[in-house]
């Protein structure tokens, strides 16, 4: 069911999503500073792509470095791609087929505003990144 689920999302919102996640690595690789958040939003774009079947889980080893690397990563791009995330998710909640995509797209929106200190696991082994 999870690549059936895959295959719809890719068609109709995951491809999109992916796109603007590569978008905004690409502009934050411009300079040595933002090599980080490009890394995490290489890694978000592979999640936006195909989602059904994995999840993303909080890093124990994750401190101060990331709580003032997300903010920075709210302001640079994580506002906009979670904006991106919350129409995109409305607009699939329109029909019936849409709504288990659309809450995925919600369910990314977390992710989206802070990716820093978090791994993306398959969903049967939620705990194999601790």
């Amino acid at each position: 069911m999870k690549t059936i689920l895959n295959i719809i999302w890719l068609v109709f919102s995951g491809f999109w999503m992916a796109c603007g996640y590569v978008l905004a690595g690409l502009l934050l690789c411009i300079t040595i500073i933002g090599i980080p958040f490009g890394i995490a939003s290489f890694r978000i774009a592979g999640f936006a792509l195909w989602p059904f079947g994995r999840t993303a889980v909080p890093r124990r080893d994750a401190g101060a470095a990331s709580c003032v690397g997300n903010v920075l990563w709210l302001v640079l791009a994580g506002w906009w791609l979670a904006l991106a995330h919350i129409v995109t998710g409305v607009l699939l909640c329109v029909t019936i087929i849409g709504i288990p995509l659309g809450i995925a797209n919600f369910k990314l929106i977390p992710i989206s505003l802070t990716p820093l200190g978090h791994d993306i696991v398959p969903t049967d082994r939620p705990f194999a990144a601790r």
